[in-house]
This record gives C-alpha cells, sequence and structure tokens, in this order.
C-alpha cells in the first residue's frame, strides 16, 4: 500500500459510525477528506472524528463529487438513495463502495452495474460476512472441491424480537422492505458466494406480519415498531437453473425459541455438508464408513485468510476494498453478483404480493 486513497464520506448515520469509518480510520493509507449528510451537524461531528484537519463538510453530496482530489467514495445512506447517488458518483470519476443492498429494486441496481461498466469505475457493496474468518475458511475448503457438487442450501437471518426503531429502518419508502431487504440480503449474498451460482430460475415467496405484540420484549424498544407496515419475516424457495436449490427464512420479529444470525447459512454437497451458523462452523461428511462432523475453530490462525492481520470483518472488507482500488484489481463484491441478490429478494417481494412464481429469464 505505496499511495495514500482520499474518501468521501457520503451519509454519516448509523453504518456510516458503526461500521464504515472506524474501520477505514485504521488503515494507514487512507484520509476522509470530506463528509456529507443531510443533517449538517451529523457530517461536523463526523469530519471532527474521523476527518482530515481540512476535511470538507457538504449537505448536497454533488457538491462532494465535485472535488477532484477525492478518488472513492462510500455511499451510507438509506436504500433509496443508494442508485442515484453512485451513479452520479461513478460518472462524476469516483470509485464506489456502496452500503448493502446494493438498492430498493432491482432496476436500480441495474443502473448500478451500467454505470460502473460505463464509466470503468469500481463498484462495490458491503456484504462484509464474506471477509469472517468462517466464511472465509468455508470458501477455501468449497474451492478445494471438498464438498463436491453443492445442491441444496438453506440461508437465515432470524432475530426473536430485533426489530430496528431508529432513522428510516421503518420507512418502507425509503428502505423498500423490512428484514428481508436489510438482514436476510446478508445472508443470500453469502450463500451465492459459497456456492458460485448467479443464474436463478424461479421464485416462490411469502412474507408475513403476523405478531400481535412485536414492541414486546423487542431488544430496541417499541418506537413505531407496533405500527409499521413492513413485514416481520419472510419465507422463500429459490430454484437455480443447474437444478440448485435455496430455501431462505427471515424474520425481525418471530416467536422462535432458535434465533440465528444474519450471514447463517447451511450447505449440502455431493461429498460433504457445510453449516456456518452463528459465526460458528461444522463440516460433516463419512470417513472409514462412519458420519464424521469436524468443528472448525476459526478463532486463532487466521491470517492466512487476510489481505492484512485484523480478523474484524469490515476492516477486512475495507482493506481489500482499498487494496483493489491501489493495486487496480476486482473487489471481492463484483457488482453483477450483489445485483442478483438484488433481483432474488425483489422476485420474493413480488411472489408474496402476486401468490405465483417468480420466473427468471
Amino acid at each position: 500500500m505505496d499511495r495514500i486513497v482520499n474518501i468521501g464520506i457520503i451519509g454519516c448515520g448509523g453504518i456510516a459510525n458503526g461500521k464504515h469509518m472506524p474501520a477505514l480510520s485504521s488503515l494507514p493509507n487512507v484520509k476522509m477528506v470530506a463528509f456529507c449528510d443531510l443533517i449538517e451537524e451529523r457530517a461536523v461531528a463526523a469530519a471532527k472524528k474521523y476527518g482530515t484537519a481540512d476535511a470538507k463538510v457538504y449537505t448536497d453530496y454533488k457538491e462532494l463529487l465535485k472535488d477532484e482530489n477525492i478518488e472513492v467514495v462510500h455511499v451510507l445512506t438509506p436504500n433509496r438513495s443508494h442508485a442515484d447517488i453512485t451513479v452520479d458518483a461513478l460518472y462524476a470519476g469516483k470509485h464506489v463502495m456502496c452500503e448493502k443492498p446494493m438498492a430498493k429494486t432491482a432496476a436500480d441496481a441495474k443502473r448500478m452495474l451500467d454505470a460502473a461498466k460505463e464509466t470503468g469505475k469500481k463498484l462495490t457493496i458491503g456484504y462484509q460476512h464474506r471477509k469472517k474468518p468462517s466464511a472465509m475458511y468455508a470458501k477455501e475448503y468449497i474451492e478445494k472441491g471438498e464438498l463436491g457438487e453443492i445442491y441444496s442450501a438453506n440461508c437465515y437471518a432470524v432475530r426473536r424480537r430485533g426489530t430496528p426503531n431508529w432513522g428510516v429502518f421503518l420507512n418502507e419508502y425509503e428502505q423498500g422492505g423490512g428484514p428481508l431487504i436489510d438482514i436476510a440480503t446478508h445472508s443470500l449474498d453469502l450463500t451465492l458466494y459459497l456456492m458460485n451460482n448467479y443464474e436463478p430460475k424461479m421464485v416462490v415467496g411469502k412474507t408475513h406480519k403476523k405478531i400481535e405484540h412485536p414492541e414486546a420484549g423487542n431488544i430496541w424498544g417499541d418506537n413505531g415498531v407496533s405500527t409499521t407496515p413492513l413485514e416481520e419475516a419472510a419465507y422463500a424457495f429459490i430454484l437455480m437453473k443447474n437444478g440448485a436449490t435455496i430455501m431462505l427464512e427471515t424474520s425481525w420479529a418471530l416467536n422462535t425459541a432458535e434465533p440465528i444470525e444474519e450471514g447463517s447459512c447451511v450447505l449440502y454437497g455431493s461429498r460433504a455438508g457445510l453449516s456456518l451458523k452463528n459465526n460458528h462452523l461444522t463440516i460433516n461428511k463419512v470417513e472409514l464408513n462412519r458420519p464424521v462432523i469436524t468443528n472448525v475453530d476459526t478463532s486463532v490462525g487466521g491470517v492466512a485468510f487476510y489481505s492484512g492481520a485484523s480478523s474484524n470483518p469490515p476492516v477486512v472488507e475495507a482493506q481489500n476494498w482499498i487494496y483493489s482500488i491501489i493495486h487496480d484489481e476486482t473487489p471481492i463484491v463484483k457488482p453483477e453478483e450483489a445485483y442478483v441478490v438484488s433481483q432474488i429478494l425483489e422476485a420474493i417481494y413480488e411472489s408474496s404480493k402476486s401468490g405465483k412464481p417468480v420466473y427468471f429469464e
């Protein structure tokens, strides 16, 4: 890493403060030189904490994009504005890291993908679960052929009572949906990534809003949880063109005694199976005519799986992203892959509304 990358932050809310800015601040070859937010006080606070001494503050992202010293932009705004800001940034000559999901709609995601292709600028999406030690081990294990043909999978992001009630999480216009687009997007991305399969054929899905008192026991309190129109849970069956199947399950609020963290999945292969639930990795197979289950400890000795020494997924994500900029390499999360995730999520919503399967061309 032999040069400095100047970054502009667009959106200085929760995900910026909780993930991106702390991760970027840990990298020696990064400078955050501009901050933009509709609420000026947020941008000012971010600039003071994470910016250079002469960092600029904006309330209009288009003004930030005029700064030719900015090479990279992080788009950390509500889902509805991901596409417009990203497309403008790409055409302004910036590389873009956009927080997940790629966009509110598949059409918007396609606009982003097309803009990246037309401008030749790099675009990636913030799916940091690919960078956790258990997932990186699983990916290497799979690429060695140890699972054989992966023909079936389940992916999960299941909370018992964990409906976010701040910012615009409960705003359907801004976000586009509930847990499906919010947390299941991570699990679906990781599942497709591990399977290396991005060709869906058909989706059947159903969303639910049935809990009588969703505010009861909610870890963040009520504050609108009781009245939000968004789904509390969603389920889907996804058929891939090669015949592989994926079962998806997600919830913000569900009467379950077994919550499963986002970024969890189970893969079934012709040679072995793999479970990555709640960041715990197990491998099952038959050896010497006996069923064997291996618990993989990824808490130590994981340095070999990283471009750097950190085992913190947001930091590794930032490291890989900046490395791809400096060395002109392809980011780990390709926009083409994230676009397929958006297509499938939208198909699940569409299927739930119509009561019919949704087929892909």
